[in-house]
């Protein structure tokens, strides 16, 4: 299991019940791409972004097959959600967004 303790206590903010095994596979999905200071966070002001999350977390891991807008409108939640802080961890927001849609078991 990945070490998730720097991103554990970042989730259970959002998620007090957060399972320390969901938020694994989400650190373990995202790989790489945490290494890097940018790519380990989600800007909510960057329209590109906010697609990348739509297309290839939402659509493509999730498999989940709603409109662009309403997948729109989940992320923008988070981004709501989120909004106090300036620098949203990837891990909390994708685990935010497959809690919001019942896909939990897609990273346990």
């Amino acid at each position: 299991m990945p070490d998730i303790s720097e991103y554990s206590d970042n989730v259970r903010k959002y998620s007090p019940k957060a399972s320390d095994v969901v938020i694994a596979g989400v650190v373990k999905h995202l790989g790489i791409a945490l290494r890097s200071k940018n790519a380990s966070l989600v800007a909510c002001t960057d329209a590109s972004e906010l697609e990348r999350v739509r297309e290839k977390f939402l659509k493509k891991k999730l498999q989940l097959d709603l409109s662009d807008e309403a997948l729109d409108e989940a992320v923008q939640a988070i981004c709501q959600q989120m909004k106090e802080e300036r620098n949203k961890s990837r891990v909390t927001f994708y685990y935010l967004l497959a809690e919001k849609f019942s896909k939990q078991h897609l990273f346990g």
